[in-house]
């Protein structure tokens, strides 16, 4: 109703054209609010990144957490089972080793 009164009031106080006007306001950003949007995206984008590297650490700290052993029963159990495999790792290089010498050793034999 408003808006008829009022386009009805413009046509007559202008001739012919038809001009309406809008009580809204523009729907744009003020240089301020602009500031405040990209201050809000660095701030969530950096919040992000802490909280990625705060996990990553939680993360290091639980598999370190787990790779010590609890009492020193544990850990000399682990380190006995790390001579053993390591004596076991010499020994096998060992057996190989004496068997490329046996290759070779009846390899220059067949050419002499």
């Amino acid at each position: 109703m408003y808006r008829s009164v009022i386009a009805r009031q413009a046509r007559v106080g202008a001739g012919s054209s038809l001009r309406l006007f809008s009580t809204s306001q523009i729907v744009r950003k003020s240089p301020v609010e602009t500031a405040k949007d990209a201050a809000k995206k660095v701030d969530r984008t950096i919040s992000d990144a802490a909280v990625k590297g705060i996990e990553k650490g939680e993360q290091a700290a639980q598999t370190i957490k787990e790779s010590i052993p609890n009492t020193s029963g544990e850990a000399k159990g682990k380190a006995s089972e790390l001579t053993g495999e390591a004596k076991g790792k010499a020994s096998e290089l060992t057996g190989e080793a004496k068997g490329k010498a046996q290759e070779i050793k009846s390899e220059v034999k067949s050419k002499v």
